[in-house]
């Protein structure tokens, strides 16, 4: 067996530390032998359904022991795991079903209505006895307790996650058990993680993110203490109760958190067994800083940015965070990353280009969809004018990322904006962030806004700004301040007011920018 799977720091923690709280939920608790034994246990039923190699298994269902237990029996197989997130309607599941021919799920009492009503004919097992006549673990655990061993190498495709975004149907992107083995060691590297540490398992585990909380835990033979995010009360106590010292979340998270009376909200040093705080999956705000600096004093704060093609790019240290708040940090160790152009030339500091993933911690591709895998892992080549390729690996393969950044002169990259956000207009590209900056930090009244383009053909692109405001501002006023700091092809051509803007479900303080477009549309074109 490969020692880059997650099977082996499981063999590995059992071995040094059996005695070891391995999971926590609640009241709870499994040591890392006892962990190990279920996992066994269910890993050696998969593998009696004898179904081919590399066949998908999904787990459907609520944050609980038995989901992590379900998570770590697949990956002990050469089975692939596909997270279905809770949150996802029966349709969805039923396209995720589809798409990638899922052979088993793995569910709950309260989700197998779900998978009833997409008529799933493949296996299905539920963690408690139910009246469905179905294996189940209870079951599973008392006659199933044959000694189990497996081969699993580190290339071999581990895990498919999906995300369902604003619109179209998404593509599952194919991780191998190497990436996981990896993408724990370099989070534990950078974060200093120990083996005392008690980290959070909040996030949900649909996502590479989330599932790292998993294999982290096992890499370091740390605790994991599993939650779910109801009640920001909750959320502290499960802080205070479970004597959190690691703390993965999410910008969402932040606000939740302190969406509260100040009163309600626990004294800082109710909190203080936290030492690490990380944020991904959404920008950061200042005062998402000074709430989490308030409240949790001494904790470290590390903002990363990751891709959907390759588990993280960067990370900015706390060091840096009041320095360059804006920023998305450095590189993270084993990778590097470059700005480019059109050309394939490397754009100087505080040039915008599309940033390049080169080194560690790239994923194998999509799932099923070989147009979208060409359009984003392309070969080392298209570095060819910034990298002597002299000597290097020929089927080397990087992520073109599709994230418009810049550097400056010191390193650090600061992101604009995607690909698909770019405005061409009169000949010249825009970058909406730019725009929606010089609005945040000029017009004071304006609470939120967003920039977007719409056909004209006579510029290619016509921009538009739509602003949210306790009242309506006049036009004139915002041309001036505009005017005052963006070149003229820049300024929009249309401005309007609206009291309040939609926001995206997964990120709260990000505009729906999608949905407003297409109501303008509808609205103010013929």
């Amino acid at each position: 067996m490969s020692i880059n799977c997650i099977r082996t720091l499981i063999e590995d923690a059992n071995i040094s530390n059996p005695n070891k709280i391995a999971l926590v939920f609640g009241n709870e608790k499994l040591t890392y032998n006892e962990l190990f034994t279920k996992v066994n246990q269910i890993a050696y039923y998969l593998s009696e359904l004898d179904l081919p190699k590399g066949s998908r298994i999904g787990v459907y269902s609520n944050k609980g022991i038995d989901q992590v237990i379900a998570i770590l029996a697949i990956l002990s197989t050469n089975y692939i795991l596909v997270p279905l997130t809770k949150l996802l309607k029966a349709e969805q599941v039923e396209y995720i079903i589809s798409d990638c021919d899922i052979k088993c799920i793995i569910t709950d009492k309260i989700k197998l209505e779900s998978i009833e009503e997409i008529k799933f004919n493949g296996h299905i097992i539920s963690y408690e006895t139910s009246h469905k006549d179905l294996p189940s673990f209870e079951e599973i655990y008392k006659y199933y307790n044959k000694p189990y061993f497996c081969d699993v190498n580190g290339h071999d495709n581990a895990v498919i996650t999906y995300s369902f975004g604003l619109s179209g149907k998404p593509n599952g992107i194919v991780i191998s058990h190497r990436n996981l083995i990896d993408s724990a060691r370099v989070v534990s590297q950078y974060l200093h993680l120990e083996q005392d540490d008690v980290i959070s398992g909040l996030l949900i585990f649909n996502l590479d993110y989330g599932l790292n909380q998993i294999f982290c835990s096992l890499y370091k033979k740390a605790t994991l203490a599993l939650h779910r995010f109801v009640l920001p009360n909750d959320f502290f106590n499960h802080i205070i109760n479970d004597k959190i010292t690691v703390l993965p979340i999410m910008p969402i998270n932040i606000t939740d958190m302190f969406d509260e009376d100040s009163h309600r909200l626990p004294s800082p040093e109710l909190l203080k067994n936290v030492r690490i705080i990380t944020s991904s999956g959404g920008n950061v705000t200042a005062k998402m800083i000074t709430d989490i600096e308030k409240y949790f004093v001494g904790a470290k704060f590390f903002s990363m940015h990751g891709l959907t093609e390759a588990f993280r790019s960067t990370y900015l240290e706390p060091s840096q965070l009041k320095i360059r708040p804006e920023s998305i940090g450095k590189a993270i160790p084993d990778v590097e990353l470059y700005v480019i152009d059109e050309n394939g030339n490397e754009c100087p500091p505080r040039v915008v280009g599309e940033l390049i993933h080169r080194g560690g911690y790239i994923y194998k591709g999509f799932w099923n969809a070989p147009k979208t895998t060409e359009q984003r892992f392309k070969s080392i080549q298209i570095l060819k004018n910034i990298v002597n390729l002299e000597g290097q690996l020929s089927d080397e393969i990087v992520v073109k990322t599709g994230d418009y950044v810049y550097k400056d002169e010191e390193g650090y990259f600061y992101f604009v904006s995607r690909h698909d956000d770019m405005i061409k207009t009169r000949g010249f590209r825009v970058n909406p962030f730019e725009i929606e900056s010089v609005v945040e930090r000029e017009i004071k009244n304006i609470e939120k806004c967003a920039v977007f383009s719409i056909e004209n053909e006579e510029i290619e692109e016509e921009i538009v700004l739509v602003y949210s405001a306790k009242s309506e501002l006049s036009i004139n006023e915002i041309l001036f301040e505009l005017k005052n700091h963006l070149a003229s092809y820049m300024i929009p051509s249309k401005i309007i007011y609206k009291k309040s803007l939609p926001l995206v479900s997964s990120d709260k303080n990000r505009i729906n920018k999608k949905k407003k477009k297409k109501e303008f549309i509808l609205k103010y074109i013929d």
